[in-house]
């Protein structure tokens, strides 16, 4: 066991890439800081047989693990207990946060939220269902109606608002910012403002991964969410952001689950998250 550095990047994207799409958080943050503490904002810890890097886990205000058994996972509860706890989320395939969970929890306390069950779900051709003409990549003029839809959606999902504490909205504004900036922001409006959003959290040569699906409350119920989620695929695709799109959901939000079912996601994993 070891923390891994920028020499070990190419092997653990090779460990990522074992199952890429549900694995497309650790990928793309090895690319992106090359395992670099002072940009990952934490560490990636590896496990090693033989030589050989068989298991790795994100330890920053993400505890990801990556390819873990029961077995790896619990090797990494060892470490993360040994240190402060920065984690405001655990969250990956379910056996393995199973397994860590069931090791730090003595020293961890009780999470605010536990969601044992996520389906992960995968697309990688355009939805059958006709796209909403109106969802289109956001501009930076549009920050001004999309920041507010963003809270919204962050503290319906969450639990807590964004700019809750000092300072934090600062810093979640930023990351809207960022997404627009990128061409990973897509919504579409009216005259009260944002009508339906989604953003890609992050990307790699694999798979693209969505997060913050939000239909404001007064339109729900008219089908916005499947025709969106389409026009959001569709774009992912033909602007080649990535080859698949992924995300996950709460088994509960019967809804969401319905809406994505329609565009053509299917379930290729499950996942858990504890938020504390």
């Amino acid at each position: 066991m070891r923390v891994l550095g920028p020499v070990d990047r190419d092997r653990f994207i090779a460990l990522a890439e074992r199952d890429p799409v549900v694995n497309v958080f650790a990928d793309y943050r090895a690319r992106l800081t090359n395992l670099d503490e002072r940009w990952l904002g934490g560490q990636v810890w590896g496990r090693f047989v033989d030589g050989s890097l068989v298991a790795a886990c994100h330890m920053g205000a993400n505890l990801v693990p990556v390819e873990c058994t029961p077995e790896d996972a619990r090797a990494f509860a060892d470490v993360a207990v040994s240190r402060r706890r920065s984690t405001g989320t655990i969250v990956g395939p379910v056996d393995a946060v199973e397994a860590l969970w069931s090791a730090v929890r003595h020293r961890w306390g009780r999470p605010r939220e536990e969601r044992w069950n996520q389906p992960h779900l995968e697309i990688a051709a355009a939805s059958a269902v006709p796209a909403a003409s109106d969802v289109r990549q956001t501009t930076p003029s549009d920050l001004p109606a999309l920041y507010p839809a963003c809270v919204a959606m962050y503290t319906e999902e969450v639990g807590v608002s964004p700019d809750s504490e000092a300072g934090s909205g600062d810093f979640y504004r930023a990351r809207v910012q960022q997404l627009i900036a990128r061409g990973w922001s897509f919504a579409s409006f009216d005259d009260d403002g944002v009508v339906f959003k989604a953003e890609v959290a992050c990307v790699s040569p694999y798979a693209a991964q969505v997060q913050g699906v939000w239909v404001r409350p007064d339109r729900r119920g008219e089908g916005l969410a499947t025709s969106g989620m389409a026009a959001v695929v569709a774009q992912v695709l033909e602007r080649e952001i990535a080859p698949v799109v992924s995300l996950y959901v709460n088994d509960w939000n019967i809804a969401a689950r319905a809406a994505y079912e329609r565009v053509g996601f299917r379930q290729t994993a499950t996942l858990a998250t504890l938020m504390f």
